[in-house]
Formats: structure tokens, C-alpha cells, sequence
């Protein structure tokens, strides 16, 4: 069984990650997202938060798991037997810091793989940032997320879906 780590915040989980998720699930027998605290961000959700919007939004797949983590992400891959790191890239702009991250892993575990997925054209736009900014603002994220997400922005304070 090939298990990969898709690691990120989440703030909140998009369309676009669930894109990585299906797109991983070609390659991988089980993939795990692994839900950062991220103590370097302002999160617009606690990591409870969006971990429980990631389990809502895979409920029932048994081959996706959700957990929440702080520290190296090599630690941790390598205590759930993970053979990958899953990583989707929209633009080139996203590549410069992936390939980073990919090469200081790489240096700290080489038995662990950074496996590069391309978004769907429809989702090279959206980011969480972009999700939180639009959303505060009262504009309609409705179409780039999951409804586990429309439920939470709906009641997050200050922010308007379609919705209302």
C-alpha cells in the first residue's frame, strides 16, 4: 500500500485541493492530509476547525485520512509509513517555493518522494488566501469550495455567501 502526505493549512480547504486529492489518489493507494497548525500564518479557522471541514469534505472515502500536525513533516510521513509527499502546483510562481520545500525534505529524508500534481485549469486561480479575503468581503466563494466550507463561511463572523 503507497501512502502519500498532502500537507497544508487548509484556511479553508478549496475545490482545488479536493482536485489534488482525487488527482493523488491515481498514484496513491491512501493519502493522508495532514492539517498544519501554522504558528507563521494568521488562520481565518483553529486547526479543529479545518480539520473537521477536510473530514467533512472526504466523509465516507476510506482511502483519505485527515489529521492535524505541528513540526517536520518528514517526522511525520515517516510515522505513517508515507512513501510521498503530494504537492499541486497552479502557476509557476508556485514552483520556486515547492521545489525548496521539495529539496529540503529531500535532504532530511531521501527516502521520501515529492510527487507534483498540476491543477485543473479551473482552479489555477484560487487559493485559500482568496477564499478568506473574497469571503470577509461579502463576495460569493460558493463555486470554489466544498459545502463543508459554505456552512463554516457562512457562519464565520463577517463573512456573506450566496448563501444568506
Amino acid at each position: 500500500m503507497k501512502t502519500a502526505i498532502y500537507p497544508g493549512t487548509f484556511d479553508p480547504i478549496t475545490l482545488g485541493h479536493v482536485d489534488v486529492v482525487q488527482r493523488g489518489l491515481k498514484l496513491f493507494d491512501n493519502i493522508i492530509i495532514a492539517v498544519a497548525g501554522s504558528s507563521k500564518k494568521s488562520p481565518m479557522f483553529d486547526v479543529q476547525t479545518r480539520l473537521q471541514m477536510v473530514q467533512d469534505t472526504f466523509a465516507g472515502d476510506l482511502r483519505i485520512h485527515a489529521l492535524s500536525f505541528d513540526g517536520l513533516l518528514v517526522k511525520l510521513a515517516q510515522k505513517h509509513q508515507a512513501t510521498a509527499v503530494l504537492r499541486g502546483l497552479r502557476a509557476a510562481s508556485d514552483f520556486e517555493y515547492e521545489f525548496q520545500l521539495a529539496a529540503m525534505n529531500r535532504k532530511l529524508d531521501a527516502d521520501i518522494e515529492t510527487v507534483f500534481v498540476m491543477a485543473r485549469e479551473e482552479y489555477t486561480f484560487v487559493s485559500s488566501s482568496f477564499i478568506r479575503e473574497i469571503s470577509t468581503m461579502g463576495g460569493d466563494v460558493d463555486a470554489l469550495v466544498p459545502e463543508a466550507v459554505r456552512l463554516k463561511l457562512r457562519h464565520a463572523k463577517g463573512v456573506k455567501t450566496c448563501l444568506d
